[in-house]
């Protein structure tokens, strides 16, 4: 398919699924003026399908890893149930005050527990049982996110990473020095071979990995 109707496909989707809500398009537009990696938010159409999940799940525990803009934060805080409660988990201390701007607006905010530093120091503090884990943070470390949680998931629970076809680039013999698509690379073969969990990648965006603990 080429890039134009890809292009066409994507816009035909977002006309036909609901709309981003008024916070979520001025988060958006924020991020693109004064962030320098805007690429990097979740976007309309993942977002919805996070809020989606949310709302057929109904998690009670929600773990997200990187929050970045907290975009998909609130996506998942407006599928969620009015009890949830979602522990989000930011490594860059700038982007703190983007963030609270953003979560000082909603009627969300009380679902929302924002932490900020490393998430394997943080993580283990965090005396939870997760139904449901968003990752979506340094590529690099996705295999010991993944260690690092998979305990601290329920059985029957849904384990979500993002950025896992990583622009094409798993289909490439990486340079030594691309640490990120080897991470991609590592984390998607372990995940194959591991019979704890069933799996599927979704060819949305950038690659959307579900997985469902046994």
């Amino acid at each position: 398919m080429s890039l134009d109707r890809n292009e066409s496909i994507e816009e035909y989707i977002l006309s036909h699924i609901d709309e981003e809500s008024d916070l979520l398009k001025q988060l958006n537009r924020d991020a693109h003026v004064n962030l320098l990696k805007p690429r990097m938010l979740s976007g309309h159409l993942q977002g919805k399908m996070l809020q989606m999940f949310c709302r057929m799940m109904q998690p009670k525990y929600i773990l997200e890893i990187g929050t970045y803009t907290a975009y998909a934060t609130l996506c998942l805080a407006e599928g969620a149930t009015d009890d949830a409660e979602i522990h989000t988990v930011e490594v860059n201390d700038e982007l703190e005050d983007f963030i609270m701007k953003y979560l000082h607006q909603t009627k969300l905010k009380d679902k929302i527990h924002l932490h900020i530093g490393d998430a394997m120091e943080i993580i283990p503090q965090i005396d939870r049982i997760f139904d449901l884990v968003f990752i979506d943070a340094n590529k690099r470390h996705y295999i010991e996110y993944y260690n690092l949680i998979f305990d601290k998931v329920r059985s029957g629970g849904l384990i979500i990473a993002d950025n896992t076809l990583w622009d094409g680039h798993v289909l490439e013999k990486p340079k030594p020095s691309d640490k990120q698509t080897i991470g991609i690379q590592l984390f998607n073969d372990m995940i194959a071979k591991d019979d704890r969990v069933e799996k599927v990648i979704l060819p949305v965006r950038d690659g959307l990995t579900l997985i469902w603990k046994k």
